[in-house]
């Protein structure tokens, strides 16, 4: 089955002249990777590109190169539509969704197979990993700069590669990255330790909010604290990843209010905890370690209803 739907991705790609990419809104470092990635690899065969992203590139993303080409919508003809990193086709933003995806790669294990031909690995840490091992395997050299690119989304995604699912394989991608120009020290200090004053204020309006019930651990950060301290981003500014750190608590659960009704919510679980489940039951999506999904509602109503589910499963055991 997986060497069929490579050769239909092979061939698929063959064809291919003016290629629309794009991946989920509010885009993470795996998102920005491998859409560039994939796209500065097909620029460089000779197609013509269109990457885009409905929230543009996040600042800790700029450093890429390419990272200037992509734009927040479509543009002109195309004969090939390919989304990445999305678990449902909704989450690349409707303005985008112009018709079903030709292709679409991706490793959330709630895919929802929403593409013409779909290569979907959950196994995978990332899916610029998948690109990584499969751009070869299609017939294109991956360049320094798509290397760097990659790399970026497996280091965003695996945490540094310190998430659960890291394993020898990722290893040896980020190493065949590397060896083809990828700068690791410097990929990886842009990406997880570099930051502006404003995200770290962001950062510490929810560090204030910081609470603890057995152990569950939860913050939020309201709209009001993006305004006070001039965080220009949609995202967490990466304060998820810290509050999955606090040894006292197996799930950390991040509340971000987006409007005064719509609730993005985002799940981090220590090993032997599928936080998945969870966001599955409110409309997202993700993987066991790490979920998310967005919730209409007030903030108060949606951190009621998240939180029993979140203690039921503490309470209750992981089976599905």
């Amino acid at each position: 089955m997986n060497d069929a739907l490579h050769t239909a991705i092979q061939e698929r790609l063959s064809r291919a002249e003016r290629v629309l990419i794009t991946s989920h809104v509010r885009p993470d470092g795996d998102a920005v990777g491998a859409l560039l990635g994939l796209g500065l690899v097909l620029q460089a065969s000779g197609r013509s590109v269109q990457m885009v992203l409905r929230d543009g590139v996040p600042e800790n993303m700029l450093h890429l190169k390419g990272s200037e080409q992509i734009v927040s919508t479509p543009a002109g003809d195309f004969d090939t539509f390919i989304v990445l990193d999305s678990g449902e086709l909704k989450r690349v933003g409707q303005e985008i969704v112009l018709r079903k995806p030709d292709i679409q790669i991706d490793h959330h294990l709630t895919n929802t197979r929403f593409g013409v031909i779909n290569l979907v690995e959950p196994e995978a840490v990332a899916t610029s990993a998948i690109l990584a091992e499969s751009l070869p395997r299609w017939g294109f050299s991956i360049t320094q700069d798509a290397a760097s690119a990659l790399l970026t989304g497996i280091l965003t995604d695996t945490m540094g590669f310190r998430t659960s699912n890291m394993n020898s394989r990722a290893l040896r991608v980020a190493a065949d990255l590397i060896d083809l120009g990828a700068n690791l020290p410097e990929l990886y200090f842009e990406a997880l330790i570099t930051r502006s004053i404003e995200a770290a204020r962001y950062w510490g309006m929810g560090l204030s909010s910081l609470q603890k019930r057995d152990r569950l651990i939860w913050a939020t950060l309201r709209a009001a604290d993006r305004q006070a301290v001039g965080y220009n981003n949609l995202d967490d500014a990466d304060l998820t990843n810290l509050l999955s750190s606090i040894s006292d608590g197996d799930i950390a659960v991040l509340f971000i209010e987006h409007a005064p009704d719509l609730i993005k919510v985002s799940w981090r679980s220590r090993p032997g905890w599928d936080v998945s489940q969870i966001a599955e039951q409110f409309g997202g999506g993700g993987h066991a370690a790490a979920a998310g999904a967005e919730i209409p509602g007030t903030l108060d109503v949606v951190q009621a209803f998240v939180l029993d589910a979140t203690e039921k499963l503490l309470q209750n055991g992981n089976e599905r």
